[in-house]
């Protein structure tokens, strides 16, 4: 009798240790997952060259989730859920989100950004710039 209860004891804190072991692994998934959304945070917010209370916010607002998104983030969204409602696929499913995405956007006039990207990508085109070198061409063209 004696022994199967120390068998028995012995075998609930065996369970008891492999609990804590699932316990801390899904709090250190949390926590990584948590360290990843602040160092994607604090790069937005490097990137927006904010300071003080905006930033404060800002990053309040990005951890929580609540980042608002761009215009073009706001028409791929749309248009996704347009060709996700359609049951679209493959080559179908983009041209539909071509055509959605240069209808959302307005004029069919090139964003500032858009110009840029299109001046800079024209410029390393004829330097005949190719894999890292092109992409730290369209890096430091892009930033000036």
């Amino acid at each position: 009798m004696f022994r199967m209860s120390a068998l028995l004891i012995a075998a609930l804190f065996a369970m008891s240790g492999a609990f804590a072991q699932d316990k801390d692994k899904n709090v250190s998934d949390k926590q990584a997952a948590q360290q990843a959304r602040m160092k994607s945070c604090n790069a937005q917010a490097s990137k927006k060259g904010l300071k003080g209370d905006e930033r404060k916010a800002f990053m309040s607002d990005c951890l929580k989730g609540e980042s608002t998104l761009t215009a073009q983030q706001e028409r791929m969204k749309s248009c996704n859920a347009q060709a996700s409602k359609k049951d679209l696929k493959g080559d179908e499913r983009k041209a539909f989100m071509s055509k959605c995405l240069k209808a959302d956007s307005g004029d069919g006039q090139l964003t500032a950004q858009q110009e840029k990207m299109k001046t800079c990508n024209a410029q390393a085109s004829r330097r005949e710039l190719k894999g890292d070198k092109r992409r730290d061409f369209m890096s430091e063209c892009l930033s000036a």
